[in-house]
């Protein structure tokens, strides 16, 4: 069952499958891959396969369909949800810094897969 109440976001959100490499700020050891279930200008919804304490901050390089090259971003992790136990999570996250161009690929991106929605 999906959340009935009101809408919080304050970007317009898209859904979308791109591949993700993510790892703890920190820990350059760490990184896995995955894909998004949803972006925007403000954050983005990843499936991980682990559960990240509230306000991590992560490391990330996504792939977008207006740019050959992958966007290196710093997200703090919001919620990380258990789907399948020990074994998926949806983790919510919040971009803390997205320079001029990245933000214009990105929203390119929203709007595009927004209207084809």
């Amino acid at each position: 069952m999906g959340y009935s109440g009101p809408e919080r976001r304050r970007q317009p959100r898209a859904s979308g499958r791109f591949i993700v490499s993510y790892r703890i700020l920190e820990n350059a050891d760490s990184t896995d891959i995955s894909q998004t279930k949803n972006i925007s200008l403000g954050g983005m919804l990843l499936t991980t396969n682990r559960d990240f304490d509230k306000g991590t901050n992560l490391a990330l390089e996504i792939r977008l369909p207006f740019d050959p090259h992958p966007i290196m971003l710093i997200a703090k992790v919001l919620e990380s949800k258990e789907i399948t136990k020990n074994l998926i999570y949806d983790t919510r996250l919040m971009f803390l810094a997205v320079d001029d161009r990245h933000r214009k690929i990105i929203n390119d991106t929203v709007n595009y897969y927004m209207k084809r929605g």
